[in-house]
């Protein structure tokens, strides 16, 4: 079985970046798509981006034990990743990455401790401000709760086995390309 790579973060780090740059250049690995309780923004596509779901469809999946993993993040909506289609990939040998939050990431650990866990830091405090404020999508209050998490999310990133450092993409894609394809 490969082993799986659990990816985290806080919010405007470049995690999504990072993994759509992976991905181009690495096409056979495997990225778990998310559920999500949250609406979908301008331009995403349910299944593709996240699978969309109401609260009620995302607490029968919670009883139902179908998460590998699941949050409630910035204190207003869930997250989960679909426990069956992360192992039917690893089974398969596809290497697989998993994109999730803090809370997430300590759920699989629990579960999963044979997972290698990457925590993606932005250069500074400053930077990941403006690019939180740079992307335009939440307004000021959403923005002050994101950051407000991120202090608490940026003290657990030694907690992790790798961590990258986002000041350059490209070497930064290079980093995490390394760990996924030959995390040993």
């Amino acid at each position: 079985m490969t082993r799986l790579v659990v990816l985290a973060g806080p919010t405007a780090v470049g995690k999504g970046t990072l993994v759509r740059a992976l991905r181009d250049r690495n096409p056979d690995i495997w990225l778990s798509v998310s559920a999500t309780t949250r609406a979908p923004r301008p331009g995403e596509i349910d299944g593709e981006h996240y699978h969309f779901v109401s609260d009620q469809e995302f607490s029968r999946m919670i009883e139902h034990g179908e998460l590998l993993e699941w949050a409630t993040v910035h204190g207003t909506h869930r997250y989960g990743t679909p426990r069956a289609a992360v192992l039917e990939h690893l089974e398969a040998g596809h290497p697989s990455l998993l994109e999730i939050d803090l809370q997430g990431a300590r759920q699989v650990r629990a579960s999963m401790p044979e997972a290698l866990f990457v925590f993606v830091e932005p250069p500074s405090m400053d930077e990941l401000v403006r690019r939180l404020v740079g992307r335009g999508t939440e307004d000021d209050l959403e923005r002050e709760r994101r950051l407000r998490t991120a202090e608490v999310e940026m003290a657990a990133a030694r907690e992790f086995d790798r961590i990258i450092i986002n000041d350059d993409l490209d070497a930064a894609v290079r980093h995490l390309e390394t760990i996924v394809l030959d995390p040993t």
